[in-house]
């Protein structure tokens, strides 16, 4: 006879470990869906490989028990209900999508790995008081729609966007089941979710270097952006003497010098990056007339990031005077706001690990997530497990069958101990 466990008052939540082999295989099938020659994954958002992969991924929660409906953003949603129906739900999940040639683990272990602690509750006949709700989002890697479509945050504008599908995000929401024109009615305000939980691989070599089991994720990074112009004159290179010039690419070289050295300059994990420089014309028998560089900062405080960035600005603006030419800075929209993860929900990640033996870090996340959308509704915690020699978005990513598992464990006890302290 098979038992029936209730969780409040009844058992231990370390008793219960997700079905490792299961987890892996599921894995390893759903990284067939978009398989290219070079070993990685065109599975892009709005894809027939996402299509059919989300095919698949719905039929994994309905043998967990869910019960499945995709919502007018195309996010996939499945509930199981709890022993309490006015209890709002507990939350988690990620995304199946993946960069142009990307990895297996992005996104997809998170999201199996909630069915999986879904699908073991079910074998292990044991209900939570609040009702559980796995969520696959919508296009993460292309500007996390599903996400931003949840919290009331995708405009009419931002759908119109092209994706790297080649179809806009309106019609590419319309082939996932979705109804672009009905998402402003799935927005859920503060309150409608009792947390938000995300698994991840950590897309850095923190834990793998370190050999460490798991992330707890202290927040996620605000990102700012900024184009920054130096204009010259533009003139032949043959017969221009050099102290006659007014030659834009020398402000610019030094300045990206400054960006390194200026980051570095502040106690702290931020990181600042020039990764796009373009000069005009842009012939080599030239001297360009105008260098445009971008710039990027990444921070857990908003704060911090500007201060670093005035520096850089006075640092710019030196540089013109000295070299003759004209600056520009153009402060491109915020590209993401910073997210910290609840101290309750970190606290309860960090003895749940420990409980199961697991080493662990806190850390940020230098990249967005869904999460961090999230974060504006419900409180958000965040569990990271290693990404080998840190590589993600490539084809090279990877993480291990233990580490998945292990991650996939601490989220189930972590659940199941929110369960019990959340009213």
């Amino acid at each position: 006879m098979t038992c029936l466990f209730l969780y409040h008052g009844r058992g231990k939540a370390q008793d219960f470990r997700v079905n490792e082999d299961r987890l892996h295989s599921t894995l390893m099938t759903l990284s067939t869906y978009g398989k290219n020659e070079k070993g990685g994954s065109d599975r892009i958002a709005y894809s027939s490989h996402d299509v059919e992969a989300r095919d698949y991924v719905k039929e994994l929660m309905i043998k967990a028990g869910m019960e499945v409906s995709v919502d007018f953003a195309g996010n996939i949603i499945g509930r199981r209900p709890g022993r309490n129906p006015e209890m709002k739900p507990i939350s988690f999940g990620s995304h199946i999508d993946e960069v142009p040639n990307g990895g297996d683990y992005d996104g997809p272990v998170g999201s199996l790995a909630a069915i999986e602690v879904v699908q073991t509750l079910a074998e292990n006949r044991l209900y939570t008081d609040h009702p559980l709700e796995v969520i696959i989002f919508t296009n993460e890697e292309g500007g996390v729609v599903g996400s931003r479509a949840i919290v009331g945050a995708l405009s009419q504008e931002a759908i119109q966007v092209v994706s790297n599908a080649g179809v806009t995000q309106a019609e590419g929401i319309k082939l996932l089941g979705g109804n672009p024109e009905r998402i402003p009615e799935i927005k859920r305000n503060p309150g409608d979710i009792a947390a938000f939980l995300e698994l991840h691989i950590e897309q850095g070599g923190n834990l793998y270097n370190e050999k460490l089991d798991i992330g707890v994720v202290e927040g996620i990074v605000a990102i700012e952006w900024w184009e920054i112009s130096f204009k010259g004159k533009a003139n032949h290179a043959g017969t221009t003497p050099m102290d006659m010039r007014k030659d834009p690419m020398l402000p610019a070289a030094e300045l990206i010098l400054e960006v390194n050295r200026i980051v570095n300059s502040f106690e702290g994990r931020q990181v600042g990056t020039v990764g796009k420089i373009q000069a005009f014309p842009g012939a080599g028998n030239v001297i360009p007339g105008e260098v445009k560089l971008n710039l990027e900062i990444r921070d857990l405080s908003s704060e911090k990031i500007w201060t670093i960035y005035k520096e850089i600005e006075a640092k710019a603006k030196e540089l013109a005077e000295k070299s003759e030419t004209q600056l520009d800075i153009n402060h491109i929209e915020v590209a993401s706001k910073p997210a910290l993860a609840d101290p309750m929900i970190r606290e309860i990640i960090q003895k749940e690990a420990e409980k199961l033996g697991l080493t662990t870090k806190s850390l940020p996340s230098g990249a967005g997530h869904d999460a961090q959308e999230m974060a504006r509704i419900a409180p958000m915690g965040m569990i990271f497990i290693p990404s080998k020699d840190g590589i993600s978005h490539a084809p090279e990513e990877y993480s291990s069958k233990k580490d998945i598992a292990n991650g996939a464990n601490v989220l189930l006890n972590t659940i199941l101990t929110l369960d019990r302290t959340l009213k």
